[in-house]
């Protein structure tokens, strides 16, 4: 029996590992993807906001060509942490049960079957997007992830959403020859974008390179076309591709199967210790940005990495 199944290999989940190793711990590290799968899903370009030194775990020290870190350099880094620390590592198994019986779990996943005294939660956000709910939604033309700009070149885009990653989107891919599109529901660009970037968005959508509907929702979607519901009235939109920048939420289906409770807040927040990271289930841990619930941008890597340290410190004296 282990001493702790850690679900999730991000960077937070891969700290928990580095920890669990420190305290001599038994543990393992599982993901339904690849090593730290967020990060290999994020756009090709990608330039991290922080430094590298706020990426760093293990004392590991992370090294990157400019001020702050891409995409690429902390694919490397993050494969250089496992290898040189030598981590337990399960991937491409997904978690598909966990029970609590008695004074274990029992994991069962994809693979195998795995039981522990403790189970670390740190499934992070990104692998579950906020559906539209519309018709049309599962035609291969609607995507939820954005790549690079390269496949919109010529072609008439929808960019759904009004934060960061859509206003990200609707500027590279016009700047590389897409015909493009916002469909919003807020009656402007959020404040919340990034202060450099915002005066660029709203000077492009004010001269007209790229349209924007505000206030506005799209209800159908046609191979060949987009209906929109817009102050105006309903209109129609020729259309080849909508990417839906709409955000994404942790996966509360499996906090809620293990008994973890939630707080009384518009965000769903789940009740765990600020000191140990334990929630309401004893030996049920949360680490990183599921501790956040919706409030998706409440913890990062770098304000999360202390989540090991509490969580291993409290499994180890416990034990």
């Amino acid at each position: 029996m282990l001493d702790v199944l850690i679900i999730g290999a991000g960077p937070i989940g891969l700290a928990c590992g580095i920890e669990a190793k420190k305290k001599g711990l038994t543990y393992l590290i599982i993901d339904k993807g690849c090593l730290v799968n967020s990060i290999y899903n994020y756009p090709l370009n990608m330039t991290f906001f922080s430094t590298s030194d706020k990426l760093e775990i293990g004392e590991v020290p992370f090294i990157s060509h400019g001020s702050k870190p891409n995409r690429f350099e902390a694919l490397e880094y993050y494969r250089r942490v496992a290898s040189s620390q030598q981590l337990e590592v399960k991937l491409y198994e997904k978690v598909e049960t966990v029970k609590k019986e008695g004074e274990h779990f029992s994991i069962f996943s994809s693979k195998s079957n795995y039981q522990a005294k403790s189970i670390v939660l740190s499934t992070g956000f990104y692998d579950y997007p906020y559906m539209m709910n519309v018709p049309g939604e599962e035609l291969p033309k609607v995507r939820h992830y954005y790549d690079e700009p390269h496949p919109y070149f010529r072609q008439k885009i929808i960019v759904v959403g009004a934060a960061n990653s859509a206003v990200d989107v609707a500027l590279e891919t016009y700047r590389k020859g897409a015909d493009v599109t916002m469909v919003v529901r807020e009656p402007a660009i959020l404040e919340s974008v990034k202060y450099w970037v915002r005066p660029d968005i709203e000077n492009r959508i004010k001269e007209g390179s790229i349209k924007a509907y505000f206030n506005s929702q799209i209800t159908n979607i046609e191979e060949h076309k987009v209906t929109v519901n817009t102050p105006e009235g309903i209109i129609e939109l020729e259309n080849d591709f909508v990417l839906a920048m709409t955000g994404y939420e942790p996966n509360f289906s499996m906090m809620e199967s293990i008994g973890i409770d939630f707080q009384d807040d518009e965000f769903r927040t789940p009740v765990y210790s600020e000191t140990t990271n334990e929630s309401n289930v004893p030996g049920a841990y949360l680490a990183g940005v599921v501790c956040g619930g919706l409030k998706t941008n409440k913890w990062f890597i770098e304000n999360s990495r202390v989540h090991a340290v509490n969580i291993m410190n409290d499994i180890a004296e416990k034990s």
